[in-house]
Order: structure tokens, then C-alpha cells, then sequence
């Protein structure tokens, strides 16, 4: 269901904010955060009753699209949509819920490789339909040309950010 104009709020109604915003920048930044914010409250929802966090679903996809090989620890890590410290922690109590397995790397035994399990499978596969629902979201309020146009967006963006980040320019102490 498409909305119309008028049912479209800006983010600083929906902040209550009175005063302009400092910039478009701060607009937009903060019109990404509120939605990106409500896009995963509705897949936290959609979740919640199956007893599994989004960083354990988006583990379990990661896993998923890995094959019957498994991806070592780090490339889990690297790979979240939300980078997390705690990933050994987060793994660990998926493989207590039968979710995920651990296999020692035979060549190098630092080395420690996590693979899907049935019952990961079985859990993702009963999750899909609600989740195909939460991912069509986007494509509900917008055309396929708007929804290109916003993922070349965030791309540039995201690229901007990572290569301010690793430059260490004109970013707060601490970011």
C-alpha cells in the first residue's frame, strides 16, 4: 500500500523538532537513522517470536549463503550488517541453541571455522516468508527506479564515510 503525500511526515515533525536543522546534512542524516531505525524495529518484531535476535538471524543468513564449508569467525564478523564486538559471544550461543557449529581448522588450529546446522537451516527456512515480507517493504513504498536510486545513494555514502574513517579525517575523536 503506497502512501499518499499526505500521509508522509517529515523527520522533523516526527522529531517534534521546532527549529530547522542545522544543515541538509543533519537532516538526512538523522532521516536515515529514524528510518533505518524503523525498518529494524519491524524485523525485530517479525523475529521475536521465534526466540532469535537480528544479529543471530543475520549470522544465520551469512552462514547460510557460505555453503556446507563455513566461514572462519573473522569473516562472520566482517560480513554483519551491524558490526559487533562480541561475536565469539553471539556465535557461542547459537551453537547452545543448535544453530551453528564450530570445525577446528586442520592445518592451522588457531583457526576456527563456524558452519550452519540442520537446525539453523530448518529455523531459516520456517523465517523466510516473514522475512521476504519485512525485505519487500522498501519496494512497497518505492519504484524500482527510486529504489536504485536510493541504494547508489547509501552506496556513496557508506564509501564516503568508510574512506573518512580510514583516512582519519574530519571525524570526532573516537569515530
Amino acid at each position: 500500500m503506497s502512501k499518499t503525500q499526505a500521509d508522509v511526515r517529515s523527520v522533523q515533525d516526527e522529531l517534534q523538532q521546532s527549529k530547522p536543522f542545522a544543515s541538509k546534512s543533519q537532516e538526512a542524516y538523522l532521516a536515515l537513522l529514524r528510518t533505518a531505525d524503523a525498518a529494524k524495529r519491524v524485523a525485530t518484531r517479525t523475529l521475536e517470536s521465534s526466540g532469535i535476535t537480528l544479529q543471530q538471524y543475520n549470522v544465520l543468513r551469512i552462514l547460510r549463503g557460505a555453503g556446507e564449508e563455513g566461514l572462519p569467525t573473522l569473516s562472520v564478523a566482517d560480513r554483519m550488517i551491524e558490526r559487533t564486538p562480541g561475536v565469539t559471544r553471539l556465535i557461542d550461543r547459537m551453537v547452545e541453541r543448535g544453530w551453528v557449529e564450530r570445525v577446528r581448522c586442520t592445518e592451522d588450529r588457531r583457526r576456527v571455522w563456524c558452519r550452519i546446522t540442520e537446525g539453523g537451516l530448518d529455523l531459516l527456512e520456517a523465517l523466510d516468508p516473514s522475512i521476504d515480507i519485512v525485505d519487500g517493504l522498501l519496494g512497497d513504498a518505492l519504484s524500482e527506479a527510486e529504489l536504485s536510486g536510493l541504494i547508489d545513494v547509501l552506496d556513496r555514502a557508506r564509501a564516503h564515510i568508510r574512506d573518512r574513517e580510514s583516512a582519519g579525517g574530519d571525524c570526532p575523536p573516537g569515530v
